[in-house]
């Protein structure tokens, strides 16, 4: 089955395969509660965050980061 599925995805474009990474994390995301971090991601994550509220110019949004991707595809 493992064959026969990634031999699947192998055939789908580059777009439609980001786009099946985006569902699947999508899926993930909702039942973040079920993902369990570490305390060293815990802390990156806080650390992450507390720059970004002090710099939030020097971030681009995932709309932006995504686009620029697709356009290179």
């Amino acid at each position: 089955m493992q064959t026969n599925l990634s031999e699947k995805i192998l055939q789908l474009s580059i777009s439609e395969r980001i786009q099946l990474a985006e569902d699947i994390w999508d899926s993930i995301a909702v039942n973040q509660r079920c993902v369990d971090l570490t305390d060293l991601q815990k802390t990156i994550l806080q650390e992450r965050l507390e720059d970004y509220a002090a710099n939030p110019e020097c971030c681009e949004s995932w709309d932006k980061v995504r686009k620029r991707i697709l356009l290179t595809l």
